[in-house]
């Protein structure tokens, strides 16, 4: 066998085990920190499109049960609701384009990482709950950065980032097609627009299926 076809088989044995692996611990204890820093990544994409277009960051809240909300008045309204679940894909993506390109400096990546955590949630968090987790999330990704070598950043950073991407599509699903009703980003935009729910879901749901696809394809011929 070839050595990038070897490469490759490895990537797509990888990635399958990845996401069984996934599937298997979803709701237990080992990816839950992983779904929080989603959460998190969410809300501060809200508070940056408010920011981007005008407004403010008041403050972010997280909850245990994998709950959010970031207060950001003033702004475009349309962008800032729109940022949510779309923002955690682009998170998601990002980490993932930044761990492959990143080389021998991969440790890098994951410590800026960490301390952007750490700051933002400084800066702009305000429940309990969320504050324990910033700092606490943020300080093992730079103790990853420090004692983890360079394979393991570069695997830490690929969980990040798959797993963000997959919960953004996940989160859509659960939160606007399964519960319309409920109280969501998709459900204050139709409010805001005339477009049903629904609409918002599927329309979101697919950009994020799309953008996932494409990001598979893209690391698969690049291994």
């Amino acid at each position: 066998m070839r050595p990038r076809t070897r490469r490759r088989a490895l990537f797509l044995t990888g990635f399958f085990l990845y996401f069984v692996a996934l599937w298997i611990f979803w709701n237990t204890p080992v990816v839950y920190p992983i779904q929080v820093f989603v959460v998190f990544l969410h809300e501060i994409s809200h508070g940056i499109a408010a920011v981007a277009t005008g407004g403010s960051i008041q403050r972010i809240t997280l909850n245990p049960r994998l709950g959010g909300a970031c207060y950001c008045p003033g702004g475009n309204a349309f962008i800032t609701l729109s940022a949510g679940y779309l923002g955690s894909l682009a998170w998601g993506g990002l980490i993932l384009e930044m761990g492959r390109r990143a080389g021998r400096r991969v440790h890098r990546v994951t410590g800026t990482i960490g301390v952007l955590v750490v700051v933002l949630t400084t800066l702009f968090v305000r429940s309990a709950f969320g504050i324990l987790f910033g700092v606490a999330f943020g300080a093992f990704l730079l103790l990853a950065a420090r004692y983890l070598a360079d394979r393991g950043n570069r695997l830490l950073l690929t969980g990040l980032g798959l797993t963000s991407c997959l919960y953004a599509v996940l989160d859509i699903k659960s939160d606007v097609l399964d519960r319309p009703h409920l109280p969501s980003d998709a459900y204050m935009l139709a409010q805001l627009t005339g477009v049903p729910t629904v609409v918002w879901g599927v329309l979101w749901i697919t950009v994020a299926l799309v953008v996932s696809g494409w990001l598979v394809v893209r690391a698969f011929r690049a291994a």
